[in-house]
């Protein structure tokens, strides 16, 4: 098996080009490397989209009253009127905790390889549960929320809606795939750049130039593909290692997941879509300048010490990522009755 850091280098010589390709010359090249977000909400493998479904998922995923506390939903981290995220270095969770690492934007996550920075859950039904018994976050259990979601009714009633035919509708791996299905719908098409892609004159020249010098420079080395990254695994530090302000020392990645010493300070890379909606960057969320971002992914990766017009016209690229925001109407969400646990104190 090839290293990261040899897989990164083929690749990265696979895209290097002229800074000065013409404009259809450069869309095909682009074409080749990236996909747009596609109009329509994507299948999902293990999961079944459907009206019922999403419109349960939506309810859960607004619902504070899936944590221990009454006070923490996936809206919290994760908020879809802020880019999908929470605009905080670190999210903070039950007793006020803040958590080990900055969180990644809902919007176009169904489009990612897997899920959480470290990769650990292998799709968005696997992540929706993890937060539900992290201590740190919502710290639940199963059991009670399961005790929550069938106090209620309402809720019963939309489970047997969403999951026909089942004896028992209402489990926790169902919460987890009526979430996904939701998460899914979450995807936000037709950026100035997936407009330049499908053949339309929709980027100016300053992003033109920096869509030039992220392929020339390599950068599209990792971030590629529909989401322009999210794809594969990488050190961060795979030319230069940031130093601990960036890259706090106690966080090893990956390697927290699978042990293998390849995997030390490997972490997933990060989706750029929609970049400019969630500072701050990185996993450890201390950077709060796109441009800063920009020049410490340059230095750290590929080894580049960009000038500050190439810093600028990359940021300018980046920012013809942003696409359409669906707008999310939050669901009117059942009334809690005399069985539903009581909130706790933190």
């Amino acid at each position: 098996m090839k290293s990261y850091h040899a897989a990164a280098v083929a690749v990265l010589a696979a895209v290097i080009v002229s800074p000065a390709l013409a404009d259809e010359e450069l869309r095909a090249l682009a074409n080749d490397l990236f996909d747009p977000i596609p109009l329509t909400t994507p299948d999902l493998p293990n999961n079944i989209i459907t009206r019922d479904r999403v419109d349960l998922g939506a309810m859960l995923f607004f619902d504070p009253r899936m944590s221990r506390s009454g006070l923490f939903s996936c809206q919290s981290c994760h908020n879809v009127g802020l880019g999908g995220v929470d605009g905080l270095e670190t999210s903070i969770g039950h007793g006020w905790q803040a958590g080990p690492r900055n969180s990644p934007t809902v919007y176009n996550a169904v489009f990612n390889i897997a899920q959480f920075w470290d990769g650990r859950a292998e799709d968005l039904a696997a992540q929706a549960m993890g937060p539900v018994v992290a201590g740190v976050e919502m710290n639940n259990t199963p059991d009670r929320l399961l005790e929550t979601l069938n106090s209620m009714e309402e809720y019963v009633q939309a489970f047997e809606a969403a999951f026909p035919g089942e004896d028992d509708p209402v489990t926790f791996e169902n919460f987890a795939r009526a979430i996904e299905a939701f998460e899914a719908t979450l995807i936000t098409p037709n950026a100035p750049f997936d407009q330049f892609l499908n053949g339309a004159d929709a980027l100016n020249e300053q992003e033109i130039r920096g869509l030039n010098a992220f392929i020339d420079q390599g950068c599209a080395g990792c971030h590629a593909g529909v989401n322009m990254g999210g794809e594969a695994y990488y050190p961060f530090g795979l030319v230069l290692r940031p130093g601990g302000d960036v890259l706090p020392e106690g966080d090893r990645g990956r390697f927290q997941v699978t042990e293998t010493a390849s995997d030390d300070y490997v972490f997933r890379a990060s989706p750029l879509r929609n970049i400019e909606l969630t500072a701050p960057y990185f996993h450890s969320g201390v950077v709060w300048s796109l441009e800063e971002a920009v020049a410490v992914m340059g230095v750290s990766q590929l080894g580049a010490y960009l000038n500050d017009e190439e810093v600028e016209d990359i940021a300018a690229f980046l920012r013809s990522l942003t696409g359409e925001i669906p707008e999310v109407v939050h669901p009117t969400l059942p009334v809690s009755t005399d069985a539903t646990p009581r909130p706790e104190p933190m």
